[in-house]
């Protein structure tokens, strides 16, 4: 079984994604109160080894030539934590790069960014998501519950000077909680922000997965619409896009498909009925092996907004 790498998926912004989970389960600088891969369990700001960035890299290129590189739109380091907490993260870029011509992608909070040497990694990619679900530092607190050694105006300087020399495609996520974050005057603050960043793509989300906190709430229609016309106010309607409704079913398997369910509800969960559409396939029930899933790789069915999902259990400290 991959250790490291999972996929393809569908992504509602990446096409066909193939990803790396560069970090240990939920090792992060946020525990945000909508994280689908569940609470932070090592809530850091430093940055170390986590694996070897050869062994990544060759598994990424081996997972490559097995599916072929015609199936994979980006490759994309997005674990179940904040990947630029990876002190190898450049070096993992520069072995894959090397073998493999396929975009490369990273999804990350950007609370790191203001570091030179994370931003000097971050340049190596082709696109660079970050996150930007406040423009207020209160709410900021509230919504990614940060690391205390963590300053929310470093962060957002840093995210607007690295925008200033990068060259790849630069987009944003703000992810909407109802009460929590959706309010005009956060929707202003952070298209103040859009406006000196100018991403190629600012999207808005809402949490559709189950969250970390179970009384997390998406907001009402009125909030996603305010937040749409404040951000085309400064961007344009071109460059700003709405993610609320759950990506294709059109999943590409070419292993075990119970080792492929198990590596992908590593990173989030996967809706109950794509699972049965995924294994169905391959001539299997999924009623027949939910026993199998849960005691051999530890994955549970939880509710959430009316649907059913496959999801990790993770392990406390």
């Amino acid at each position: 079984m991959a250790k490291y790498v999972f996929g393809p998926v569908p992504s509602r912004r990446l096409g066909k994604s193939l990803g790396i989970n560069n970090i240990p389960g939920k090792v992060c600088t946020y525990s945000c109160i909508y994280c689908q891969a569940g609470r932070t369990v090592n809530l850091t700001v430093t940055r170390k080894s986590f694996y070897d960035p050869q062994k990544v890299a060759d598994e990424v290129v081996e997972k490559c030539l097995e599916i072929g590189f015609e199936k994979i739109d980006y490759i994309t380091f997005v674990p179940n934590g904040e990947p630029t907490l990876d002190v190898n993260l450049g070096k993992i870029v520069d072995r894959v790069r090397s073998r493999v011509d396929v975009k490369l992608a990273i999804l990350t909070n950007g609370s790191l960014i203001w570091m030179s040497d994370v931003a000097d990694d971050l340049m190596l990619f082709d696109l660079v998501s970050v996150k930007l679900d406040s423009g207020l530092e209160d709410v900021w607190r509230r919504i990614n519950r940060p690391h205390p050694r963590l300053s929310f105006s470093n962060i957002i300087d840093g995210i607007l000077e690295f925008s200033k020399t990068y060259s790849g495609k630069l987009i944003t996520e703000t992810m909407l909680v109802k009460e929590v974050n959706d309010s005009l005057e956060n929707a202003r603050a952070i298209a103040e922000i859009l406006s000196k960043l100018g991403p190629n793509k600012a999207y808005i989300s809402v949490p559709i997965r189950p969250p970390s906190e179970k009384w997390v709430k998406p907001p009402d229609e009125k909030a996603i619409a305010m937040f749409y016309h404040e951000f085309s106010r400064k961007l344009g309607e071109d460059r700003v896009e709405t993610l609320t409704g759950y990506e294709t079913d059109e999943f590409i398997v070419e292993e075990d498909p119970r080792e492929y369910i198990a590596k992908l509800t590593r990173v989030h969960p996967l809706r109950l009925d794509y699972a049965e559409e995924i294994l169905r396939k391959k001539g299997i029930n999924l009623n027949e092996i939910l026993a199998e899933l849960e005691n051999k790789y530890g994955v549970v069915v939880v509710e959430h907004l009316g649907h059913r999902f496959l999801v990790k259990r993770l392990r406390r400290k």
